[in-house]
C-alpha cells in the first residue's frame, strides 16, 4: 500500500483516464483527467503526478497529484476518454458529447466542439452513457439504445443507428476500426459492423437465462476476439466473440456493480476491475502457463467453470492457444488495491505501472508501482 497515495477533491469523481505516452518512449504516464458527477457544479480536471520533469525522491515517490487546471462541464461526467493528448472526449448526463481541448503551454482547458442532446428521448434529454475513440472517430451510446459515430473535426453528426437497442446501452469498446461491441441493461453484447448500412447487429451474446444489466467492456489488447464483462452482480465474465454466444467464463468478483473492468493495455495477463463495494481489484495469473487462468475456465475457488466448446468443425488449434490449458498450471491471484474502502470505486485506469482511481469518498487514488 505504501505506493498509493491518496488525494481528497471534494467532488465525487466518476471518470479517471491517463493521457496516452508515446510507446516508443519507455516513459510513465504523468498527466490524468478525471470528471465529476453528483456535485452541484460538476467539471472535468487535469492532473499531474510529476513523474516528468521534478527530479523524482529516492524511493521513487513525489507525493500528491497537483491539479493543473479544471473547466465546468453541463452535467455529470458519465464517460471520459483521451482521443488524443490534446483533447478529451466527454459523455454527459445531458445527452451531449463533448470534445475538450487541453491546452500545455498555458495549462488551460477549451471546449473545442459540443453535440448537445445528442442522445435525447422525445421530450427530454436522455444520457450519454459511454464514448469510444479512435481518432479522428468518436462513437456514443445512450440510455436511448442509439449509437451515434461522430468524427472529431466536423461540426456534423456522421452516422446514428436510430434503434441499436431498446434498453439503455452501458458502454462500448472497439474489436478493430469498423467494428464496435456494445452492452447493455439485459445482459447482451452486440456487436455492429461499422462498414455496414444495416442498423442490425452482425452477433448478439448473452448471459444465458438471468438477464444482468452489464455495466462495462474491455477488449483483450491483442486477441481482439477476447472481451471481459462486468455487471450488477459483480461477476466478472470472459467472452470469445468467435465461439458460441455465452460467456467463456464466470467469476465472482465484487459483492456489488462492477462499474469498470481493464486489461492492461501491454501486459494483459493482468486484470483490474473496481466496484460499487468498495474496492479495486487486480487480477493476475501467477504460474508460467501461456495465458491468464481467468481465460482457461478452470475450477479456481472464485471461478465458476464454464468451459467453452468449440463447435463441430471450429479450428480447435486456434481455439486452445488462448481459451484452454492445463488448468493445473495457471492460478489466479486476486489483490486488493486500495485500503478499506467503503464507497463505489467509479473508475480506474492503468498505464505502465501506473494505476489511478476515483470514487464517491471524494478521493483519487495514484499507484505508481502496479506489479505488472
Amino acid at each position: 500500500m505504501e505506493s498509493t497515495t491518496a488525494k481528497y477533491v471534494s467532488q465525487k469523481i466518476s471518470k479517471t483516464r491517463w493521457s496516452p505516452v508515446s510507446h516508443s518512449s519507455l516513459q510513465q504516464p504523468d498527466i490524468f483527467a478525471t470528471g465529476s458527477w453528483d456535485n452541484e457544479d460538476n467539471k472535468i480536471s487535469i492532473w499531474s503526478i510529476g513523474n516528468n520533469g521534478s527530479p523524482s525522491l529516492e524511493d521513487g515517490f513525489e507525493g500528491d497529484p497537483q491539479l493543473l487546471c479544471e473547466y465546468k462541464h453541463n452535467g455529470d461526467v458519465l464517460d471520459l476518454q483521451f482521443l488524443d493528448q490534446d483533447r478529451i472526449v466527454t459523455a454527459s448526463s445531458t445527452g451531449a458529447v463533448t470534445v475538450f481541448r487541453y491546452h500545455q503551454n498555458s495549462q488551460t482547458i477549451s471546449v473545442s466542439h459540443s453535440w448537445e442532446r445528442a442522445h435525447r428521448y422525445p421530450c427530454d434529454n436522455a444520457p450519454c452513457t459511454g464514448v469510444v475513440c479512435s481518432s479522428p472517430d468518436i462513437v456514443s451510446v445512450g440510455e436511448d439504445g442509439r449509437i451515434i459515430i461522430f468524427r472529431a473535426d466536423q461540426e456534423g453528426v456522421i452516422r446514428v443507428i436510430e434503434n441499436a437497442d431498446s434498453s439503455t446501452i452501458h458502454a462500448a469498446t472497439y474489436l478493430r476500426t469498423t467494428e464496435v461491441l456494445t452492452v447493455n441493461s439485459i445482459g447482451q453484447l452486440k456487436l455492429w459492423d461499422l462498414r455496414q448500412q444495416s442498423n442490425t447487429p452482425s452477433q448478439i451474446l448473452s448471459l444465458s437465462g438471468d438477464r444482468v444489466p452489464l455495466h462495462c467492456v474491455d477488449r483483450h489488447p491483442n486477441q481482439q476476439h477476447i472481451v471481459a464483462t462486468g455487471g450488477q452482480d459483480g461477476m466478472l465474465c470472459v467472452w470469445d466473440v468467435r465461439q458460441g454466444n455465452t460467456p467463456f467464463s464466470l467469476m465472482e468478483a465484487h459483492s456489488a456493480e462492477m462499474w469498470e473492468v481493464h486489461f492492461h493495455p501491454t501486459n494483459p495477463d493482468h486484470l483490474f476491475t473496481c466496484s460499487e463495494d468498495g474496492s479495486l481489484l487486480h487480477w493476475e495469473t501467477s504460474s508460467q502457463s501461456e495465458m491468464p487462468s481467468f481465460l482457461q475456465g478452470g475450477r479456481n475457488n472464485s471461478m465458476i467453470s464454464r468451459s467453452a466448446m468449440a463447435p463441430a468443425g471450429g479450428n480447435q488449434s486456434l481455439i486452445n492457444t488462448w481459451l484452454s490449458g492445463d488448468t493445473s498450471k495457471g492460478r489466479l491471484e486476486t489483490t486488493h488495491m486500495l485500503p478499506s474502502q467503503t464507497l463505489s470505486v467509479n473508475s480506474l485506469d492503468v498505464l505502465g505501472q501506473c494505476l489511478v482511481c476515483g470514487t464517491d469518498g471524494e478521493a483519487i487514488f495514484v499507484n505508481r508501482q502496479v506489479p505488472v
